[in-house]
């Protein structure tokens, strides 16, 4: 038993926690299985696990301390930066027992010290939050009066639809995930889809100072990457929510504000043709979501992501008589 607080692979392929860490203690320590491989900027769930004896290691550190305190280990590793971690033991919802992986810096992060408001968005009594299929460990919007339906979307984690169509969405990122796609260039794609929409924004579950703090990629790059994408997508802005909670209650303000100006669009544009002598107006150009929906319905072959050939747009205008 090695007496080094041990990082490695987790090699089972279906799992969602890619590494595996072993606290030094007891007889034969504590492994588990973890999102990441320390908590930066959020609690990291944790999982019980079994250490394989063929353990590719990523990391080995010595240890200064680690003592466990009732539900809790308290762990000092020998190192200058990122020091200091905590394991706690405790329940959530449902009774069920959990463990999370904890910081100094994650706890506070994750108390900012204000309420969510319960009043609804922009008045709507009912609005149904559409979760994308793909989307793990979605938010449940239990503090807001929504409901909730999962299926596929075509852009972002999260949409509202008025009529059938989807007037707004939203991307969730944690911090982690958004340098991730910036600096693969991933985030531009994400951005060019969100455009084509109405209303969308991206939604990160953290602050914009956790840039500055960042230590595996420079954070002037991250911060110049993000100035980027705001000239390049104007309509779609980067949002920094400081927490989940606080990204969830931004969101469900945002979706409440798209669908009650888009109600207020058509009812303008009803007003307008009712009025004497008044021409209909054009009909306003289909959307990229639109289009791929007609497409897949009538057979039509298209990409997930990204753009659409010339062809399918003029087949689709051909059909449904758009100009």
């Amino acid at each position: 038993m090695t007496d080094d607080f041990l990082i490695a692979r987790n090699t089972e392929e279906e799992s969602t926690l890619p590494y595996l860490v072993r606290i030094p203690l007891g007889r034969n320590g504590i492994a588990l299985k973890v999102k990441e491989m320390w908590p930066r900027t959020n609690k990291v769930y944790c999982h019980p696990a079994g250490w394989p004896d063929d353990a590719e290691i990523l990391e080995r550190l010595p240890v200064r301390s680690c003592v466990r305190r009732g539900a809790a280990i308290d762990l000092v590793l020998d190192r200058t930066r990122e020091s200091r971690s905590q394991f706690v033991m405790t329940r959530i919802r449902g009774g069920r027992e959990a463990i999370f992986w904890q910081s100094a810096r994650t706890t506070k992060m994750a108390r900012p010290g204000v309420s969510v408001p319960t009043a609804r968005a922009s008045g709507i009594r009912d609005m149904t939050v559409i979760v994308d299929s793909h989307e793990r460990y979605a938010w449940k919007f239990s503090d807001q009066q929504v409901t909730v339906e999962k299926r596929r979307l075509d852009a972002g984690d999260y949409a509202v639809e008025v009529a059938g169509t989807v007037v707004a969405a939203v991307e969730r990122k944690s911090l982690a995930d958004l340098v991730a796609t910036l600096t693969s260039g991933k985030l531009r794609f994400v951005l060019a889809e969100l455009a084509s929409l109405p209303h969308a924004a991206v939604v990160v579950e953290d602050r914009y100072s956790g840039i500055f703090k960042l230590d595996r990629v420079r954070p002037a790059v991250v911060a110049e990457g993000l100035a980027e994408c705001a000239v390049r997508f104007p309509g779609v802005p980067i949002i920094f929510a400081e927490t989940r909670s606080l990204a969830q209650e931004w969101t469900y303000r945002f979706f409440g504000a798209a669908i009650a100006h888009t109600d207020l669009q058509e009812e303008s544009t009803a007003r307008l043709v009712a009025l004497p002598g008044g021409a209909p107006l054009p009909e306003r150009e289909a959307t990229t979501a639109q289009v791929r929906a007609w497409a897949r319905q009538h057979g039509v072959p298209v990409p997930d992501r990204g753009r659409l050939r010339p062809e399918v747009w003029e087949s689709f205008r051909r059909a449904t008589g758009h100009a």
